[in-house]
């Protein structure tokens, strides 16, 4: 395990990053201000794990919108989140969280929470597991007052023991979502749910604090479970653990994670990390929740998806993806060369393509691959322009563009000269 070195961790940073923190930690010096990393960070760089985010927690009552107005500028930008305190400071290439330290209350089980100021052990203890409530000082006044890693509920312990435990026995209460964080965390990190917080996750169950939880907040936390393949999480493995701690049938009565789906969601898993089609704002959740829940009855699906709070275009995406599936599937065994495997691929949404790789066997993923990686982005010789000037358009014109990329692609033509007179050949057979 690392030692808590706080120019070590600074110095791993991606390079815009450590710009960022350094420049806040710059601004927190001229004023004097205690500010602490803390949380998920200070966990991951303790294990020896690349730290990605940087959340910064300022001592001082009002320190966190003292050092946004220092820094905020034409490069800098800063966004306040006023009802949880919190500050999120964004440069070119990167971006970090400040908050002033805070307590928070919660009015009811599943609510959110009403935060006011606080001491940095109280900010810490308000979190979800012990491992995830450790400080590491930063700036010069937060290094005066504590020498090394603050520490408040034993998480270096559970580091070692790797497990997971929550902070008092009504946290789940408190914040049922946390038994998805820690179903996501716990097969991510190698940990298990201490014999503890088992205990006290039966207990929220059995008081029924699940059904609570507003479905936009159980949408947003199903989200992060299909998006943390990067960092190394196996969806089926989080989805698992939630069915056997009999949270699925807690969040919708018959929802379970059926053996089906296991196979197609540990290959979307492993796709996710290098998509070979990924477009910059793709949806892995969305093909994700059509894997999970295409072996289920059409209304519990349905019903889950109301449940999450899944709506519009999404919604029916995942609806309607096993009978899509299907005749896709049935496609794809038909399709006959390069060019018929690019009509029919070529017009799937990213979400929809990755989730019929997933779902695929062995040959027809190969042929999506090899689709993906190498016809995808090919350009036929000639293009639309060129066709209008021998004289096509409207309907015709699409179809004399995918007859010819479709020759291009089964290279019954090369050059611009070939792709031209079989342009001219289906002008004349329009007669």
């Amino acid at each position: 395990m690392r030692r808590p070195d706080p120019e070590a961790l600074l110095g791993t940073l991606p390079a815009p990053l450590a710009e960022l923190a350094r420049a806040v930690l710059a601004a927190a010096d001229a004023k004097g201000l205690a500010v602490h990393l803390v949380g998920g960070p200070v966990r991951d760089w303790l294990l020896g794990r690349d730290v990605r985010d940087v959340d910064l927690v300022v001592e001082e009552t009002g320190g966190a919108e003292l050092l946004a107005a220092a820094l905020e500028s034409e490069r800098v930008r800063v966004t306040r989140h006023e009802r949880f305190g919190t500050v999120a400071v964004a440069a070119p290439d990167a971006a970090l969280d400040l908050a002033t330290a805070r307590c928070e209350r919660y009015a009811h089980d599943g609510a959110l929470p009403a935060v006011e100021p606080g001491s940095l052990a109280e900010d810490l203890l308000r979190r979800d597991f012990a491992v995830n409530a450790l400080a590491l000082p930063l700036s010069a006044a937060a290094r005066r007052q504590a020498a090394g890693l603050v520490d408040p509920a034993s998480g270096l312990r559970d580091l070692e023991r790797r497990v997971l435990r929550p902070l008092h026995a009504r946290s789940f209460h408190d914040d049922p979502t946390r038994a998805l964080r820690a179903a996501r965390l716990a097969p991510r990190l190698g940990f298990v749910l201490a014999r503890d917080g088992r205990t006290a996750l039966r207990a929220a169950l059995r008081d029924g604090a699940f059904g609570r939880v507003s479905g936009d907040r159980l949408r947003r936390e199903l989200v992060k479970l299909f998006e943390e393949a990067p960092l190394g999480l196996d969806p089926a493995a989080a989805l698992r653990l939630l069915a056997e701690w009999h949270v699925l049938a807690a969040l919708e009565p018959g929802l379970s994670l059926d053996r089906r789906a296991v196979a197609p969601l540990r290959r979307l898993g492993r796709a996710v990390v290098a998509p070979p089609w990924a477009a910059p704002r793709w949806r892995p959740w969305v093909a994700g929740l059509a894997l999970w829940l295409a072996p289920v009855a059409p209304a519990l699906r349905r019903r889950t998806l109301t449940r999450f709070a899944v709506r519009g275009e999404a919604a029916e995406r995942v609806a309607g993806f096993p009978r899509a599936r299907d005749q896709w599937l049935r496609a794809l065994a038909r399709a006959r060369g390069r060019g018929a495997l690019d009509a029919l691929l070529a017009a799937l949404d990213e979400e929809r393509l990755e989730a019929l790789y997933a779902s695929a066997g062995p040959a027809p993923r190969r042929r999506v691959q090899r689709w993906a990686q190498q016809d995808r982005a090919r350009r036929a010789p000639i293009g639309g322009a060129e066709l209008v000037e021998l004289g096509f358009a409207g309907p015709a014109l699409g179809r004399a563009l995918a007859r010819i990329r479709a020759a291009f692609l089964d290279r019954r033509v090369s050059t611009r000269d070939e792709a031209l007179a079989l342009a001219r050949e289906l002008l004349r057979s329009r007669g």
